[in-house]
């Protein structure tokens, strides 16, 4: 891989100045008014469970729709207000309403699961069919309905959670400059990090990691081709589990690979993350990859505090360790955190073939973006003027001064030279990342060593913004989930100057009831989540 395919390949997969104001005002609460603030005046918000406000709800200390009412006025306080995250792109105008009917469900007896009346903020890529926007926060899109819920939002409002809004994103999913500043989109300006306000969200689900960190919501979806979940939870002190692909539909979601996408849950504990992953798992006729998977109805199930007794874990040391000392000290701790816990810590035990497949993986990106968007472009945003990857470019271009005040569209570029997939170079490609990364890489190994996980850190402490240089990327542990298509989980493992950092957990193709296992034990042993304190930069008298 060439310097400047690897700078483009680690922006695009792990991780996009200040611009465009928040396009739709909050939502008024209806005939919820003062009463909304009344019966949450007692709730704190900050930090609060699926099952804490499940307990409030059951015992009438507050109503779904006050809930939601209650989010709304956190949110323009401190996204639109205060620290001014920039963390939401847009607020759904009918989440009162939606609430209320759930209200009277619960009235009426009707409680559909641990969901019911949670509100849920998701990332500004996957399709909603209500009154707003789906736009991978670009302007090209802003405005443009999806015909139809995305699946997974379809299982989301069946499960009885209301979806407050869209999160913003590094635009595009961060696939369009080699030079981007992850956060930052057209439609919603740079998202910032709670935790030290001059810092990055990382991406591209950045703003999900940050509201639900900041506790705008209960929990956030976000989506990940490469690092995309589990980098931003690890920057905004979360949980987040990149699924095997296939466990959750990607029919609605826009789209950069085929082969690697995917959504995945990014919440504030371990059980919100398993309930949030069994109400979106499942089989979808409309996407092949979900055939082979059998969702499970309750992750919660796994959840045991000592999971970490016996269990082997191996280190991915070589390739993933060295590139920031503070992730490695902080993971070293955590090392010693599992082994107190009584696992068997294999170190090294690392990842064969790690690192060989990057430029691979980067031709397969490149060719699936260009195909796959256009499909989605014509199945699911029919009405916007914007046809085809050719014309967005073209877009762009136009609209430059609004959408690359800051870094270009290189990425565009290169994908829309690429021709089809039946290319033999895309064959290759695809069939190498395969090989090397699988039965050659994380099953050769896990084999080996008889493992139940490989652990590495997730990656290193959020950097400062930078508009004029882009992202200040080290180095992640993301890269063998993503092509190999296993799963993955971020759990928060300590701070470095007041900053996040997280252990990763990686697994088999379906494990993930034994990763979310391994990581309840090890979150009940560490307890490193801490709630942001919204500094404007990092605390350096406290290391």
């Amino acid at each position: 891989m060439t310097d400047l395919s690897r700078r483009a390949f680690v922006h695009a997969s792990a991780v996009g100045g200040l611009a465009a104001a928040l396009p739709v005002a909050s939502p008024q609460p209806r005939r919820t008014g003062g009463f909304a603030a009344r019966r949450t005046q007692d709730v704190e918000l900050a930090e609060a469970t699926v099952a804490d406000l499940q307990d409030h709800m059951r015992a009438g200390r507050l109503t779904a729709a006050s809930l939601a009412a209650a989010y709304f006025q956190r949110i323009e306080a401190m996204d639109r207000a205060g620290p001014t995250l920039r963390s939401v792109i847009e607020l759904n105008p009918e989440a009162i309403a939606i609430a209320e009917r759930l209200d009277g469900e619960r009235r009426a007896g009707r409680v559909r699961g641990p969901m019911h009346g949670i509100p849920v903020l998701i990332k500004d890529n996957i399709a909603t069919h209500d009154r707003m926007s789906t736009s991978a926060g670009s302007l090209a899109l802003d405005g443009v309905i999806a015909p139809r819920d995305a699946f997974l939002v379809g299982k989301l409002r069946a499960a009885g959670a209301v979806l407050l809004g869209k999160t913003n994103l590094s635009e595009w999913a961060n696939f369009r400059s080699t030079e981007s500043s992850s956060g930052w989109s057209g439609r919603g300006g740079q998202c910032r990090n709670p935790y030290a306000l001059d810092r990055n969200p990382c991406g591209s689900s950045s703003g999900t990691g940050a509201a639900i960190s900041a506790s705008f919501a209960t929990v956030g979806i976000g989506t990940e081709t490469d690092g995309s979940v589990v980098c931003p939870s690890n920057a905004n002190g979360l949980v987040g589990l990149k699924p095997t692909v296939g466990l959750v539909s990607r029919s609605g979601i826009i789209p950069i690979s085929h082969t690697q996408d995917t959504a995945g849950p990014m919440c504030r504990t371990v059980t919100d993350t398993a309930i949030l992953l069994g109400a979106m798992a499942g089989p979808d006729p409309d996407d092949a990859a979900t055939g082979a998977a059998a969702a499970t109805a309750d992750y919660t199930t796994f959840l045991d505090p000592n999971a970490l007794r016996g269990a082997r874990i191996g280190v991915a040391r070589r390739q993933f360790w060295g590139y920031s000392p503070e992730a490695d000290r902080i993971c070293e701790a955590a090392l010693q955190a599992l082994r107190d816990a009584g696992a068997v810590v294999v170190d090294p035990a690392d990842i064969p073939n790690a690192g060989e497949y990057d430029s691979a993986e980067w031709q397969v990106l490149l060719y699936e973006f260009k195909a796959d968007l256009n499909v989605y472009l014509r199945a699911w945003a029919p009405t916007a003027p914007t046809k085809t990857l050719a014309d967005l470019i073209a877009f762009n271009e136009r609209e430059r001064a609004r959408e690359m005040p800051y870094f270009g569209q290189e990425i565009f570029e290169l994908a829309e030279a690429k021709g089809p997939l039946t290319e033999q170079e895309y064959v290759d490609a695809l069939a190498t990342c395969g090989r090397l990364s699988r039965a050659e890489g994380i099953d050769k190994v896990m084999d080996e060593h008889r493992l139940d996980a490989i652990v590495a850190p997730t990656g290193s402490p959020a950097w400062p913004i930078d508009l004029v240089n882009g992202d200040h990327f080290l180095g992640a542990s993301s890269t063998p989930g993503a092509v190999s298509g296993y799963p993955h989980i971020s759990v928060p493992a300590g701070h470095s100057f007041g900053l996040p950092v997280g252990l990763t957990f990686l697994g088999r193709a379906w494990s993930e009831g034994k990763l979310l296992a391994l990581a309840y034990a090890f979150e009940q042993a560490v307890q490193a989540r801490a709630a942001p304190r919204y500094l404007p930069t990092a605390d350096l008298s406290t290391p």
